[in-house]
């Protein structure tokens, strides 16, 4: 029975080539604009990427490429981006279903100019309309028809609002109160203390902006980080001790979290085509030493800590190009840095769980540690080659 399990984790491990991803795509921000004079722009950046068929495994449409295209070649592109946005994405002005004709362009990250020739392309719709009477409120939903999460963001009267929602295919948003909006002058407040009523506003926004980023990292370990949940098994098949565990994945997580929350606040900036193979070629390397050097030294937490800065800049993809405003990003960083290191930590009780019936050492070792880092170190291999010479 125990060679069957061992046999079928081994030809789990296998298989993963055939299904590994690099890190996902960044999600569609979808932003509003609204003014108490009752205008209204929505703005929607959709990643070409959107369109292939293994959107994580493509390259960024670069500037230099969009330059030798034909109008009818980009007038395609902006067909896809227009169905794309009505097969995926529902817009309210609640009760009324709105149908945005968005007119698209060419641009960078947050509607910015394209200006170098290695500038990542974004389509970028905008549709500006009058926000109509009696609403209750403006409202989006993730279709069960996409891939990608879609970002909420909202800005009234200039001010980008904290409360963010990231929206997993299937959900709707939280409904933005925009009742007051009007062509009319907004009403004043009838009871209360408008500071007040602000305040705790404020407050149950950060809390919900936090959730929602909290989720996110979660689920950008685990199930979608395969190359992050093989690193910390990685880390928890040198010992199953909690000193050297405890020491090494408080090593990860400083590195990383230094790193995520540079490259999120544009402090620091490394092409994905260096980060994504060291990412891989860290995994190899922590198993490989799993295998050669089986005891557990201070040596390794420096490879460690050195490898976890390289994967905090991984991370930070989800992030850094969606223009958070101030505070909502101290908070998203802090809720995704918890989410993923709660991610971390259901990898490792799961490996605890999976291999707490070896009671003897050295079998755990024959049986698991070294069978299971020869797999690893020869995935994070042919990532690293996969990362290095196909990924374009």
């Amino acid at each position: 029975m125990m060679r069957i399990l061992t046999f079928l984790a081994l030809a789990a491990v296998l298989i993963l080539p055939m299904t590994a991803k690099a890190h996902p795509i960044p999600d569609i921000p979808v932003r509003g604009y609204f003014k108490s004079d009752g205008t209204a722009t929505l703005r929607i950046e959709i990643d070409t990427r959107c369109f292939a068929e293994d959107a994580e495994q493509e390259p960024y449409l670069q500037y230099w490429v969009l330059k030798e295209m034909t109008d009818a070649e980009k007038d395609a592109m902006r067909k896809q981006a227009r169905d794309y946005v009505k097969k995926h994405i529902e817009f309210w002005f609640k009760p009324l279903k709105i149908d945005p004709e968005f007119k698209f362009d060419f641009t960078t990250f947050d509607n910015k100019k394209l200006e170098k020739i290695d500038d990542s392309v974004m389509i970028t719709g905008e549709w500006k309309t009058k926000i109509p009477s009696g609403i209750e409120g403006y409202q989006i939903k993730s279709l069960k028809s996409g891939s990608i999460d879609v970002q909420f963001l909202n800005h009234i009267d200039g001010k980008a609002l904290e409360r963010i929602h990231v929206l997993f295919p299937g959900e709707t948003s939280f409904l933005l109160d925009l009742s007051k909006l009007t062509a009319l002058v907004p009403a004043a407040p009838e009871t209360g203390s408008e500071e007040a009523v602000q305040l705790e506003s404020t407050t149950a926004d950060r809390w919900a902006t936090l959730g929602t980023f909290l989720r996110q990292g979660f689920v950008h370990v685990v199930p979608l980080g395969l190359d992050h949940i093989l690193f910390v098994l990685g880390l928890f098949f040198l010992s199953r001790e909690w000193r050297p565990l405890l020491y090494q994945v408080t090593m990860f997580t400083l590195a990383h979290t230094i790193t995520l929350g540079m490259a999120t606040m544009g402090l620091v900036s490394v092409s994905g085509s260096i980060v994504e193979p060291i990412i891989a070629a860290s995994i190899a390397f922590i198993a490989i030493e799993n295998i050669y050097r089986p005891k557990y030294t201070h040596w390794r937490l420096l490879v460690v800590f050195i490898f976890g800065l390289i994967h905090g800049l991984g991370f930070a993809g989800a992030l850094s190009e969606l223009s958070l405003p101030p505070a909502s990003l101290v908070i998203g960083l802090l809720g995704f840095n918890i989410g993923v290191e709660f991610g971390q930590l259901a990898v490792i009780g799961i490996a605890f769980a999976a291999t707490a019936w070896l009671k003897e050492e050295k079998q755990y070792r024959d049986w698991v540690v070294v069978p299971g880092s020869a797999m690893i170190a020869v995935l994070g291999a042919y990532w690293t080659v996969e990362r290095i010479f196909f990924n374009g």
